[in-house]
């Protein structure tokens, strides 16, 4: 388009946009996209005289969204594919979540310190409903690429720049997970920019779905390796990926609790199975039991009786809370657990999601809770601080309970194991079982711990180690 055919276009705009922004009606209309947003948009209570897109996530919320997302791996992509635009033309390269959330930008110095006034930066949401029409945004709402043009924006601070922007889905649930956009000032960015975003998009879309054939074929050496195949292997979101023959259910099964029925009305049971599921037409004779390790200086696991699972810190800390409230937690109460006042759900919502995809179905929603048999070391602790048994105690004790964790209600469980056993095993505890709680990190210097092992006879290696300790 000609800039003399953009600014009789302009003109139409301008009159166009008054008239919507004011509850009038206007002889001439954009495009029928646009009309369609500014409705959608106004109806949300955009205030066209808006001055930036909201400020949604702090920035160390922003830094956890982006570890658990799974755009992370291809922004070396993005950033091959359109961040040479953004330093030929000016323009800022965006990459948002599916709410229209920015994650990530690239830019240059100049072009990025007008990107903030409007809020196209980390955490700002982009999202119709809370900046108004735009090609973020509208990319969103109508699951395809856009381009808005200077004026087409609902908000007026807006008309100084023009967006191409594109969504991206997942191959593996369908559902679109993010948008990529490239924005800069109106008469800089051509409308053919489009095409290329969209193509980038697509090319995502495409190294996603390479990424979950591999997953697949992983699992399926996983399920041909069982000496009894029986059941369907499902992927994690309920993609038939083998098992099923005939075909009888189709692409993709919802997924929806551990008893289903299927299309033909027969019940079926589904079971965790490594990264995905096992449906079966009989239940398993015992459910999975989740085992946890948390207790002492080691890395935390999950075990669901395949191989134990090494966790984060943040992800063992999710799993011990979830254990010590069987009852479940709302992701507020999850929130306020972790990292009290300070907490943030948004943050907690992502590190779940992230959990899921390793654990499955067993960590369900709405309170999110465990629904699997639960057996945890610093849980056995606390029912053998009851049995009188100070030698099973001091052998099931190596230490305490996440020790890097600065959780408020972990490193208060922390603390009252760590006393508790202390206390049982100086009261009731033989020789052998003091040894062994001078064993971890906190007894190796226990003062009293080793006065009482001190006092053995001396021929006794322990005292003269407990000496030792006393008096290096």
């Amino acid at each position: 388009m000609s800039y003399g055919h953009l600014d009789a276009y302009s003109r139409l705009l301008r009159g166009a946009h008054e008239a919507a922004a004011t509850g009038q009606s206007s002889p001439d209309s954009p495009r029928t996209l646009i009309t369609a947003s500014w409705r959608r948009s106004l109806a949300a209570g955009i205030d066209p005289d808006g001055r930036s897109a909201p400020l949604v996530c702090e920035s160390a919320d922003v830094v956890e969204i982006r570890e658990a997302h799974p755009l992370r791996p291809l922004l070396p992509l993005f950033a091959q594919t359109l961040s040479g635009l953004a330093d030929e033309a000016d323009h800022v390269m965006i990459v948002t979540d599916r709410d229209g959330r920015v994650l990530w930008r690239e830019g240059k110095g100049g072009i990025l310190r007008n990107a903030d006034q409007v809020g196209l930066a980390d955490g700002h949401h982009w999202g119709e409903y809370m900046a108004g029409t735009n090609g973020i945004g509208t990319a969103l709402a109508t699951g395809r690429p856009v381009h808005v043009y200077s004026e087409e924006h609902l908000m007026r601070v807006l008309h100084v720049w023009s967006c191409s922007a594109a969504p991206i889905s997942d191959p593996e649930s369908g559902d679109v997970i993010g948008c990529v956009d490239v924005s800069g000032i109106a008469r800089s960015l051509h409308p053919a920019t489009v095409a290329l975003v969209s193509a980038t998009a697509k090319l995502a879309e495409s190294q996603l779905a390479v990424q979950m054939h591999e997953r697949d074929e992983r699992l399926r050496r996983r399920y041909e390796s069982l000496r009894n195949r029986g059941g369907i292997l499902l992927s994690p979101t309920g993609r038939v990926i083998s098992g099923d023959p005939m075909g009888r259910l189709g692409d993709r099964l919802p997924l929806s609790g551990q008893r289903m029925i299927l299309r033909d009305g027969s019940v079926a049971f589904l079971e965790p199975f490594c990264d995905g599921y096992l449906l079966r037409d009989t239940p398993s004779a015992t459910p999975p039991t989740l085992r946890l390790t948390c207790l002492g200086e080691g890395t935390p696991t999950a075990d669901l009786g395949e191989r134990p699972r090494q966790l984060s810190l943040r992800h063992a800390e999710i799993l011990a809370l979830l254990a010590l409230h069987p009852q479940g937690l709302s992701a507020d109460q999850l929130s306020f657990h972790l990292y009290g006042d300070d907490g943030n759900p948004v943050t907690i919502r992502a590190e779940i999601h992230r959990l899921r995809g390793q654990l499955g179905e067993v960590l369900a929603a709405k309170p999110y809770r465990l629904v699997c048999p639960v057996e945890a070391d610093f849980l056995d602790v606390r029912r053998l601080l009851d049995s009188g048994d100070t030698a099973a105690l001091a052998a099931a004790y190596p230490g305490p309970l996440l020790p890097r964790s600065e959780s408020p209600d972990i490193r208060r469980e922390r603390e009252e194991l760590e006393a508790q056993v202390r206390a049982c095993l100086l009261r009731h505890g033989s020789p052998d079982d003091l040894w062994t709680y001078a064993q971890t990190p906190n007894g190796r210097d226990d003062y009293q711990i080793l006065e009482r092992l001190s006092a053995l006879p001396p021929t006794d290696p322990r005292s003269a180690a407990a000496r030792a300790r006393l008096f290096p």
